[in-house]
């Protein structure tokens, strides 16, 4: 839908921005034999890795499908064994799809830059590039290349040598660069027209299809705010004696010392029965204890 083609393009637009930033403060090649390398694949891959694992953790359909499931792992039988499978794969490309927007466009711009492929494989040019000193032995010539992507590095006599070797290896990034974004492009438009194909629904029924899940998901989202907040109100209510923002209160409950004690403190989700959970100790105070204890009445004129 356009909300999703939206977020997309703003998660991408945010990828570049950030690349450009962080290429432009943090990014310096080593230029020393051994070292390029690791350095470049690292301000390649490990962004896009650390970007891939945010994009799973901030989608709701990650924990949606994650979150409760070995309660469910006993009521699974062999007759819908195949569809819960089939669903759980097609949640995984969804989310997998959205996922990889950044770290893909990390790799797209970092590739296109070319400064950190430059860095990483500027050592294993093929020895036909390097024009001069060719009796050289092989570490001499490796660590001669390695310092190329340092200009400030480079002896005068080299200079051509090394324009010519950066000249190739940024060539080689930004094809690679561009045949990713072409690779990806074209197997995200194909995915999208097999799932069409493939779908039960017509045009017109699946654009009523999502728009009903949207409006759900919205309603039910405030109905739970809702519903939350007036069964809250009532465990509140329980321990002070009246609605927080009532008006005309004519008495206030007084807790003891215990009771501030039971409600105070760490607590995890706590299972009550097979059906219920305490979602806080304020909550498992209410459903254990009487609503008794000393009550102050207020007086209506101050």
């Amino acid at each position: 839908g356009k909300e999703v083609v939206i977020a997309n393009a703003i998660i991408a637009i945010l990828t570049i921005g950030g690349q450009q930033l962080f290429s432009f403060f943090t990014f310096s090649c080593p230029c020393h034999v051994g070292q390029n390398l690791i350095y470049g694949l690292a301000f390649l891959g490990v962004p896009a890795l650390i970007l891939l694992i945010v994009g799973y953790a901030l989608n709701n359909q990650t924990w949606r499908l994650v979150m409760g499931k070995r309660s469910h792992f006993g009521k699974v039988t062999s007759s819908n064994w195949l569809l819960k499978c089939k669903l759980v794969c097609f949640v995984l490309c969804s989310i997998t799809g959205r996922a990889l927007v950044a770290p893909v466009t990390w790799l797209a711009v970092t590739l296109i830059n070319g400064s950190y492929y430059i860095c990483a494989v500027s050592e294993y040019v093929p020895v036909y590039y390097y024009g001069a000193a060719p009796n050289i032995s092989a570490s001499e010539r490796s660590r001669i290349l390695a310092t190329f992507p340092c200009s400030q590095l480079v002896p005068p006599e080299l200079t051509r040598a090394r324009d010519e070797v950066i000249l190739l290896l940024r060539y080689q990034s930004q094809v690679a660069g561009w045949l990713l974004i072409a690779v990806v492009v074209i197997t995200v438009f194909l995915s999208y027209c097999l799932a069409s194909c493939f779908s039960p629904l017509s045009f017109l029924h699946f654009r009523y299809w999502s728009s009903y899940v949207h409006n759900e998901q919205e309603l039910f989202d405030e109905a739970t705010d809702q519903h939350s907040r007036l069964y809250a109100m009532q465990n509140v209510r329980k321990f002070f004696g009246f609605f927080p923002g009532s008006e005309n209160v004519k008495e206030i409950r007084i807790p003891s010392l215990k009771e501030w004690q039971a409600i105070s403190g760490l607590a995890f989700l706590k299972r009550v029965d097979e059906e219920h959970y305490d979602y806080s100790l304020l909550h498992d105070w209410a459903l254990k204890e009487r609503a008794s204890g000393k009550y102050l009445r207020i007086d209506e004129d101050p």
